[in-house]
């Protein structure tokens, strides 16, 4: 029997894990909280830059209307503006404000700071520090996939 570690094994084991970690993440309710359709394009057009709603609505797979709908929304609470594009004056591009990056950066502190107390509520500090140890090793395997 060798003592090599088995990567299949271990592929399978992160993924159960992290596919449930992040699912749960994604469910924390944060009061005053985007709706899920908003944080995804406010999130996308954050990434994106300047861009139109229906490169937005092609990203996200979803219908034109649709989005113009949610980035109304966005709008109407001041965290998106509309423009003229530079390029072409007929159309129009969306930005993010800086209210609409302070909401995701809220939602981001708001996540890892349940995150944080999860972990010292279950983890030993052992384990606790074996988690700082794979933490880059996480990030940088996700970079290579």
């Amino acid at each position: 029997m060798s003592n090599e570690v088995d990567a299949e094994r271990v592929a399978a084991a992160l993924l159960a894990g992290v596919s449930v970690l992040v699912r749960r993440v994604r469910r924390i309710s944060i009061s005053g909280e985007l709706a899920m359709p908003e944080r995804q394009a406010l999130s996308r057009l954050d990434h994106a830059g300047a861009t139109t709603s229906s490169e937005l609505a092609r990203q996200g797979q979803i219908t034109a209307q649709a989005m113009g709908a949610t980035l109304s929304a966005l709008q109407a609470r001041g965290l998106v503006e509309r423009h003229p594009d530079p390029a072409d004056g007929r159309r129009v591009v969306m930005t993010v404000t800086d209210a609409g990056r302070q909401a995701l950066q809220d939602r981001r502190n708001a996540r890892a700071e349940l995150l944080a107390q999860a972990l010292r509520d279950t983890l030993t500090p052992a384990e606790l520090e074996q988690l700082a140890v794979a933490a880059p090793l996480l990030e940088r395997l996700a970079q290579n996939i």
